[in-house]
């Protein structure tokens, strides 16, 4: 399948949402793109944190369209992921609807991750696999004791196995 391209996702007003991902979560209108937004009715602004390489497609609601809540995950380096976590709590919800805190990350193992979630209830998750980086310079730097999902025992008895 290839790499994540785009997602599409309905808000109620496309310049008020592309105004929050922008200043909450670094996303940008794609240029190469605009021309779908300004000239196709209906037609959605694309909008991207890592220069169009992956991105969201904001449609605006149409009158009795449901906004059906997504989860789309996104991967960053540690740097970004460390530089995230330490801009918290802002305007970012968590997926317990309270603001999304620096301790708020969950220990896949294999990567850390933030659930996320936009004003109109859509649900991110934002992963880093450089596991060992954001232990040191995140989880043991700052003190923070992340959430799991299952135990690390489970994890080490399947790595030992192979």
């Amino acid at each position: 399948m290839g790499r994540l391209d785009h997602v599409h996702i309905v808000v109620p007003d496309v310049a008020v949402a592309a105004a929050w991902y922008s200043t909450n979560l670094g996303f940008e209108a794609v240029d190469e793109y605009e021309f779908w937004a300004l000239g196709v009715p209906g037609g959605p602004l694309q909008i991207s944190a890592d220069g169009g390489a992956t991105g969201l497609a904001l449609f605006g609601a149409r009158d009795g369209e449901p906004i059906v809540p997504q989860r789309v995950a996104f991967s960053v380096d540690a740097e970004v992921f460390v530089a995230f976590g330490r801009s918290l709590p802002g305007e970012i919800g968590g997926s317990d609807g309270a603001p999304l805190e620096p301790g708020d990350l969950v220990d896949f193992d294999l990567c850390f991750a933030y659930d996320l979630v936009d004003p109109w209830g859509h649900q991110y998750e934002l992963n880093c696999y450089d596991h060992d980086l954001v232990q040191a310079e995140l989880i043991d730097a700052d003190g923070i004791v992340a959430n799991r999902k299952w135990p690390s025992e489970l994890h080490r008895e399947y790595r030992n196995r192979s």
